[in-house]
C-alpha cells in the first residue's frame, strides 16, 4: 500500500530563512539516519532516533507526516498512528493522515475501519491516483467484500483512467512480424529484491533472444542486485520521473508489441500508462491477482489452478490460462543449501507457523487456527511479520487466539528479519497454515523450499488459489482443503504424522526442482508463446 508523503516541512512562526532551511535539513538528517538504523536491524535506536525527531517537532504536521511513515513502514503501526492522530489536531482539514490511518488498520487486519476510511478519503478526493489504487487493492485482503463489488470498483477505476487519459483510443496496428522477434515491454515498480522481481528476474533473463526482444520500465525507487540482473538482460527504461503520457510516447518510440503490467494496483503501478492505448497488445500478468478494471487491457495470464472455469465473471480481461501455472519460482542465492530436520521430535510438539502479512490474519483466519491448535494440544503457533515489531500489535494477536480458548504461552510472535534469516527460521515450522482469502505467494514457495508443507484453502478469488497452485505443480494437492473442517482434519492429521512431516521434508525440494514450479526455461517457452499467440491474433 502507498502513502502520501509530504511536499516540504512546516515552518515555525518568528524564523528566519536560514534557520528554517537548517531546521529541516537538522531533522532530515536525523531521519534519514533512523531509517539506516532501522535498515541494519538496529530497531531500538531506530525507535530512540524517531521519538527525539516526533518531541522536538510535536506541532509540525508535516514531520510527524514524515516520521510516521518511516514507522509504519517498519512495522512500528502504534508509534506510527500516535504521529498520525497528532498531525490530525494540528490539521484537522489535511487528508494525508487519513490514508497512513487506512493502511495501519489494513495492516492490523481491521478491514472494516480501513474499508469506512477509504470511502471518506475517496469522498474528498475521489481524483486522487494513490488513494484510488489502494482501496482497490484493500479490497483483495477483505474477506466480506462480494465478488461483484469488487468487479465494480475495479470496472470504475478503468472508466476514470480512460478519461484521465483523453477517453477510448484506438489500437495501434501491429507491424507486420515477418520473423522478425517480438518486442516485448515490461512494466513493474518493483524490479528489486520484492516478491515481483523475484519471481519475474530469471524469466527476463531467460528470454530467447531471436524470438523476443525485451524492453523493461521500471518506476520503482529501489536498486539492488535484482535490478542489476533485469538491467543486463533487457534494454532497462527508468520511468520513475517520467508522467503517464511521456512513459506512453516512450513506449511508441521503442515500437513495443506487447506491453506486459507487472504491478496492476499494488504500490507504484504505473497502470494508467496502459489507458493510453501505447502498445497493441496489452497483458496483465504476475503482480496482480484480480482484474485491472481497464477496458484497453486485453488479456490476463493465469492457469486453470487460479482460473478454475467460471472465474472469467470476475475479470474484464480475456483470460489466457498458461499450462503448469502462472508463476516460476527460484530460491534466492542466499537460501539455505540445505533443509533442516523438522523440529518436532526435538521439541516433543508441532509447531504450526505462518510468515505471511499480518494484513491477512482477517477473525476467520485466527478462528480456524485457533481450531487447529485446540485439534492438536500442546502444538505451538509461531507468526512472523515485521508488525510484531509493535507491542500492541502482538497484544491484539495474543488477545484474539485467547478469546478462543488458546493460552498465550502458546504462541510465538517474531517480527522483522533480514531475508536470509527468515529462510533460516523455517527451522522452527513443522507445518505451515495458510491464510486465506489472501493466501501466500513467494512467502509458499519459500516455505516449501524449505521443507515445510503448506496447509492451504483454496476460495473463489485468484489470490486465494496461488498456495493450491504451487501444491499442485508439485504433486502435493492433498495439502489442499475443500471446506474449514477439512483445513482442521488435514493440519491436525499431518501433525498426528511425524513420520510424514519427515518425508516431505525431506522429499520436497527435490519435488519442486523437478516440477513445472521451477523449470524457468520451460516457463519461459510457454510465456513466449502465449505472448505471440495474441501479438498474431492482431497482427
Amino acid at each position: 500500500m502507498s502513502s502520501l508523503y509530504p511536499l516540504h516541512s512546516a515552518n515555525s512562526a518568528g524564523q528566519t530563512s536560514g534557520e528554517k532551511v537548517q531546521e529541516a535539513q537538522d531533522w532530515q538528517r536525523k531521519l534519514t539516519l533512523a531509517q539506516a538504523e532501522a535498515q541494519r536491524g538496529h530497531f531500538d535506536g531506530f525507535l530512540r532516533v524517531c521519538r527525539g525527531i516526533v518531541d522536538a517537532h510535536a506541532g509540525q504536521a508535516d514531520v510527524l507526516l514524515q516520521v510516521g511513515s518511516l514507522l509504519l513502514s517498519f512495522g512500528f503501526l502504534t508509534a506510527a498512528r500516535r504521529c498520525f492522530e497528532r498531525v490530525r489536531v494540528l490539521a484537522p482539514s489535511d487528508l494525508r493522515p487519513l490514508v497512513n490511518l487506512a493502511n495501519i488498520a489494513q495492516q492490523a487486519g481491521d478491514h472494516v475501519q480501513s474499508r469506512q476510511l477509504y470511502a471518506l478519503l475517496l469522498s474528498h478526493l475521489p481524483d486522487h491516483p494513490v488513494i484510488r489504487r489502494n482501496a482497490l487493492l484493500s479490497l483483495e485482503y477483505d474477506p466480506d467484500v462480494p465478488d461483484e463489488e469488487r468487479l465494480a470498483q475495479a470496472k470504475a477505476w478503468g472508466a476514470w483512467a480512460v478519461a484521465n487519459a483523453g477517453g477510448m483510443r484506438e489500437r495501434p496496428a501491429m507491424p507486420p512480424l515477418d520473423g522478425r522477434p517480438l518486442r516485448v515491454g515490461y512494466v513493474s515498480a518493483d524490479f528489486c529484491q520484492h516478491t515481483v522481481g523475484l519471481f519475474v528476474k530469471d524469466v527476463i533473463a531467460s528470454h530467447n533472444r531471436s524470438r523476443m526482444q525485451v524492453f523493461t520500465y521500471s518506476a520503482g525507487q529501489v536498486d539492488d542486485w535484482v535490478t542489476a540482473t533485469v538491467r543486463q538482460a533487457s534494454t532497462f527504461r527508468d520511468i520513475r520521473n517520467l508522467d503517464d503520457a511521456a512513459v506512453a510516447e516512450q513506449i511508441r518510440q521503442d515500437g513495443i508489441d506487447v506491453l506486459v503490467d507487472l504491478s496492476g494496483h499494488t504500490a507504484g503501478s504505473r497502470l494508467t500508462v496502459f489507458a493510453y492505448r501505447p502498445a497493441p497488445v496489452q497483458v496483465s500478468w504476475l503482480g496482480y491477482f484480480a482484474t485491472t478494471g481497464l477496458p484497453v487491457m486485453d488479456a490476463v495470464l493465469l492457469d486453470d489452478w487460479h482460473a478454475p472455469s467460471g472465474m472469467e465473471a470476475q475479470f474484464v480481461e480475456r483470460i489466457v490460462r498458461l499450462d503448469g501455472g502462472r508463476f516460476c519460482y527460484a530460491p534466492v542465492p542466499f537460501a539455505p543449501e540445505d533443509v533442516a530436520p523438522a523440529p518436532c521430535p526435538v521439541n516433543g510438539h508441532v509447531t504450526f507457523g505462518s510468515f505471511n502479512n499480518t494484513a491477512k490474519l482477517n477473525p476467520a483466519v485466527i478462528a480456524l487456527w485457533a481450531r487447529v491448535l485446540a485439534a492438536v494440544p500442546e502444538s505451538r503457533l509461531l507468526l512472523k511479520w515485521r508488525t510484531f515489531q509493535d507491542e500492541e500489535m502482538r497484544a491484539q494477536i495474543s488477545g484474539a487466539f485467547a478469546r478462543h480458548g488458546i493460552a498465550a504461552d502458546r504462541i510465538v510472535l517474531r517480527g522483522a528479519s533480514f531475508h536470509v534469516d527468515v529462510l533460516k527460521e523455517y527451522a522452527d515450522i513443522d507445518i505451515c497454515l495458510d491464510t486465506f482469502p489472501f493466501t501466500g505467494g513467494l512467502t509458499s514457495c519459500e516455505a516449501l523450499w524449505m521443507g515445510v508443507p503448506v496447509v492451504t484453502w483454496p476460495q473463489g478469488r485468484v489470490v486465494s488459489r496461488q498456495s493450491y497452485a504451487f501444491l499442485k505443480a508439485i504433486g502435493l494437492e492433498e495439502l489442499a482443503a475443500e471446506s474449514a473442517d477439512d483445513y482442521v482434519r488435514i493440519a491436525a492429521e499431518l501433525a498426528g504424522n511425524p513420520d510424514r512431516i519427515r518425508t516431505l521434508r525431506s522429499a520436497m525440494r527435490s519435488q519442486m526442482r523437478q516440477s513445472a514450479l521451477c523449470d524457468v526455461a520451460g516457463f519461459t517457452q510457454r510465456i513466449e508463446e502465449a505472448i505471440r499467440r495474441l501479438a498474431l491474433e492482431v497482427a
